[in-house]
């Protein structure tokens, strides 16, 4: 047990660094599950998902009472809102519908993760060499079919391995969002989505969990949400400086080291 309880540890710290960049938190969980035996790690990565769920409802925290105070008064609050929750709608209904052939057969593959986590980093190289010349320097001013747009690129995270945050921001870079307000709208559209898919989980879930699962679900909850807090707080000045450059390196690495792995270990 003290093997499992070092093994969520690490889960939870690999969860929260890696959520809300587009590195895809997904892919690093079961390519390290893979690798540490750990046979419980899709249903765990979605479940621990509510560590970083909270964090970043708590570094918004102000921001979220300052929208929901407004939607009264406020066409421009209220158009935010319907935004987000436009985007939200494609993932809810695709995910919803082909949620058991993404956890049985995507999410069983582990050369598929190393594959699109390649793939996903040399997108993510070309995207960041574009000189766009953006509409949007705000998450707020996005336009309703933007939103479902960008929630269609949302939907390509279905595919564990691509990053749904990466493909948020891919999609809202293409659609004329700036880097920051690209990955704003990502933090904001990740709550629904994150919140909806723990929800669905936990609920297909729920008779195979036993107490032990239960305690290690809580130690990678705790790990994430205190990890995800550090990357929330600094992602957006980082990206504003750097770009999404070293976030494709790190992912054209982990997936070859990934690929190597499993022809030389299995």
């Amino acid at each position: 047990m003290a093997e499992q309880i070092i093994i969520a540890l690490v889960l939870g710290l690999v969860e929260g660094l890696t959520e809300f960049i587009p590195v895809s938190s997904t892919g690093h969980l079961i390519l390290l599950g893979h690798f540490l035996g750990f046979k419980e790690a899709a249903t765990f990565d979605v479940l621990i998902q509510l560590g970083a769920i909270l964090a970043i409802l708590l570094v918004y925290f102000n921001r979220l009472v300052q929208i929901a105070k407004a939607l009264p008064v406020s066409v421009k609050a209220r158009h935010f809102v319907l935004a987000v929750l436009f985007g939200f709608l494609p993932a809810a209904v695709i995910g919803a519908l082909a949620h058991d052939f993404i956890k049985t057969v995507l999410f069983d593959s582990p050369q598929l993760i190393c594959i699109s986590l390649i793939l996903g980093g040399i997108v993510l190289l070309v995207i960041d060499k574009i000189q766009f010349k953006p509409k949007y320097t705000s998450a707020y001013e996005f336009s309703w079919p933007m939103a479902i747009k960008i929630g269609f690129f949302q939907c390509l995270a279905m595919i564990p391995g691509t990053s749904r945050s990466g493909s948020t921001i891919v999609g809202a870079l293409l659609l004329g969002a700036d880097k920051r307000s690209a990955a704003e709208f990502s933090f904001f559209l990740a709550m629904p989505t994150m919140a909806g898919a723990f929800a669905l989980d936990l609920w297909k879930s729920r008779h195979d969990l036993s107490t032990d699962q239960g305690l290690l679900i809580v130690i990678g909850f705790v790990t994430a949400f205190i990890s995800a807090l550090l990357v929330v707080r600094a992602l957006l000045d980082f990206v504003s400086r750097r770009g999404y450059a070293p976030f494709a390196w790190w992912r054209i690495a982990v997936g070859t080291l990934g690929l190597i792995g499993l022809y030389t270990i299995g």
